[in-house]
């Protein structure tokens, strides 16, 4: 223990006075409060998994995390490592990084309120979505315009990358069959070239991050294949998976050495992602009182970015927090959001008053989205993860559709990344109750170039050359099993959307100049519920067609159609379950992947978060016994016998101030 038990048995008293200074928010926490000791509450919800045993929970991390950031990490750490929730270079790499931002949430949150109750869903899954909380994001009058018809001009292309994830360390001849969430590098000597079965081929595996030679070859593909492209858009994650090892000046390299490699592409507006930072996901907004910052990342990409979008918006970048806002020479105003601010893994957001508009993002985008109305220019509105995903807290994701919806003759369309998958989500005016007429924007969602969770692949629009708005759009990607990916990879056509879907809706949709509108998109979701082969086909091209075997029925096919119908989060049917698994699904019971065979599961995985999420989770049944034990193996058996009082709140005693 880093303070020392001498540390820890003297502080008690000290904490329990200091402890019982204010009011308290015991009404969710159901008779759990009362109970007088930590030993007392551990007892009591060893077998309850329910949000009330949650925030009682909380009320012993809280006193833990009041000893100081040390302890807190050490007790977490000997526990993952106990029960084997994660080999133990992850227990201790992932806790010493994420381990402290839970600590200071768990100092300033009042248990039992609203904040604890999101703590809990996130981290556990025990709670449930609360109510949004009403708040009415400030804009001006919408004026009674819409959306323009396309010019007929000739189109241009323009291509969008996303989730790159480009590991360093790939070595290949490493094995691809490892336990953690990528594979391929030699973490043991087991794993070491010529000492594995399963040695990883020269161009990427299944279940590993891309290596560099991957990244390469995709973007010779997109020279050759769109040698017109008027820009390409790469909405985010440069930094591989392995978020347990990350440190600033990795992650810096990383973003530095990606952003050299993709100028080789020419124009290109990139947004910040969640791994794009160290830890990962740590995007602290301006109102937290912390001495820990992302603002080198924001620098670093500010100056990557500069020969792309100008000294003004690089500026904008650094003292915006990734965010910013630039007129490309076709005349279309492209508006990069840093949207880790709405992200439920960025755990600097559970404040004790948690924020409607961190850092002020939504009202600065609405003054962007103003000056770009009154100028008649049009919008692509660019982020890493999408609003409607289950990863977006649904207050935040119902803020950004007010936007969205006010602002629709202006917005051309949506972009993001994330979730690894080929998809869309539809806006609507009438969000409760889609409709073909009611829907009134799209929210375009790119496939990765990783590997983990399918094909590598990568998308190119058609354009509208003065509406911007999309008239299609083409997905390429080559084969990871195929006999000669190995030694070349071939970059060849998945689909394209007209070409698939565009006389099979209702009303057709087929001529080069027409838009895929919003009621289109509407259109094809109907589409899937009414011919299951159709749908079939599509969610195989959702998962980058890796694996054409696995089939998506019942309440998996619902549940995906009802997230294409949700630019909200609140409406995507998401549900919460207890715990999360962080390794990745090809891993499942550690099988040996096979490239040829597809053997694998493919129930694909998004963006891997963060690490200490299914550590935490761990702590239900024997779980808490572990948790017990690491209590006293870090400080000390009296610590079970601090009192906890019924006015437990945040206020008191803090060690620390990061």
């Amino acid at each position: 223990m880093k303070f020392g038990f001498a540390f820890a048995f003297a502080a008690l008293p000290v904490i329990a006075n200091a402890l019982a200074i204010s009011g308290v928010t015991s009404k969710a926490l159901n008779g759990f409060a009362k109970r007088s000791t930590v030993s007392d509450i551990l007892a009591d919800i060893e077998d309850a998994a329910s949000c009330t045993a949650c925030n009682a929970l909380l009320l012993v991390l809280k006193v833990l995390a009041h000893t100081g950031n040390d302890n807190f990490v050490d007790v977490i750490t000997d526990i993952c490592i106990g029960i084997g929730s994660e080999d133990s270079d992850v227990c201790t790499g992932a806790i010493a990084l994420e381990g402290p931002i839970l600590a200071h949430d768990l100092r300033d949150m009042t248990i039992g309120t609203r904040t604890s109750q999101l703590f809990c869903l996130t981290i556990f899954g025990l709670c449930q979505w609360p109510g949004i909380e009403a708040y009415t994001v400030a804009m001006t009058d919408k004026p009674s315009t819409s959306r323009p018809s396309s010019s007929g001009d000739t189109p241009i292309q323009i291509v969008h990358i996303s989730d790159i994830h480009v590991d360093l360390s790939y070595e290949v001849g490493a094995s691809y069959d490892c336990t953690k969430n990528i594979c391929c590098r030699p973490y043991t000597t087991a794993d070491e070239p010529g000492n594995n079965d399963y040695p990883a081929g020269e161009y990427g595996e299944h279940t590993c991050d891309s290596p560099l030679s991957l990244e390469e070859s995709m973007y010779a593909a997109v020279k050759s294949l769109v040698p017109d492209r008027a820009f390409t858009i790469f909405t985010g994650d440069v930094v591989e998976g392995a978020v347990w090892l990350v440190t600033d000046t990795e992650v810096t390299n990383d973003l530095n050495d990606a952003y050299t490699r993709m100028a080789g592409l020419g124009q290109t507006y990139a947004v910040v992602g969640n791994h794009d930072s160290c830890p990962v996901n740590s995007f602290p907004p301006a109102a937290v009182d912390t001495t820990i910052t992302t603002q080198w990342a924001y620098d670093v990409m500010g100056a990557d970015w500069t020969t792309w979008i100008g000294d003004t918006a690089a500026a904008q970048v650094k003292d915006n927090y990734g965010s910013y806002s630039v007129l490309t020479s076709e005349g279309l105003r492209i508006i990069s959001v840093n949207t880790n601010f709405w992200y439920k893994q960025n755990f600097w957001l559970y404040e004790d008053t948690m924020e409607s508009d961190p850092s002020g993002q939504l009202a600065w985008l609405v003054t962007e989205l103003e000056a770009a109305e009154t100028a008649g220019e049009r919008v692509w509105l660019m982020g890493h993860m999408p609003m409607g995903s289950s990863d977006a807290f649904h207050d935040q994701s119902q803020y950004f559709d007010q936007i969205i919806q006010r602002f629709d003759a202006t917005i051309a369309a949506l972009f993001f990344g994330h979730t690894h998958q080929d998809e869309f989500e539809i806006a609507y005016s009438t969000p409760a109750a889609p409709t073909a007429d009611t829907a009134v924007m799209v929210s375009y969602i790119a496939p990765a170039l990783t590997p983990t969770s399918g094909n590598p692949s990568f998308r190119v629009y058609s354009v509208d050359p003065v509406t911007f708005g999309i008239l299609d759009y083409t997905v390429y990607y080559a084969n990871l099993s195929a006999a000669s990916y190995q030694t070349d990879p071939v970059w060849e056509v998945l689909y394209s959307v007209k070409e698939t879907y565009g006389s099979l809706v209702t009303p057709s949709v087929t001529e080069a100049s027409a838009e895929l509108t919003p009621a289109f998109w509407h259109s094809l979701t109907e589409l899937f519920e009414d011919d299951d082969a159709v749908y079939q086909a599509w969610y195989a091209r959702r998962g980058r067609d890796y694996d054409t075997v696995d089939t998506c029925t019942g309440t998996c096919k619902t549940d995906s159609i009802c997230q294409l119908r949700a630019s909200q989060s609140q409406y995507n049917c998401g549900t919460v379950t207890v715990g999360i698994n962080f390794k990745r699904d090809a891993h499942a019971g550690h099988q040996h992947p096979k490239r040829t065979t597809n053997t694998t599961s493919t129930a694909h995985s998004d963006c891997e978060g963060s690490a200490i999420i299914p550590i935490m989770g761990s702590f239900s049944g024997s779980g808490l016994t572990d948790f017990q034990t690491a209590l006293i193996n870090a400080m000390g058996e009296s610590f079970l016998a601090t009192a906890i009082p019924d006015n437990y709140t945040a206020a008191g005693w803090n060690t620390t101030s990061s």
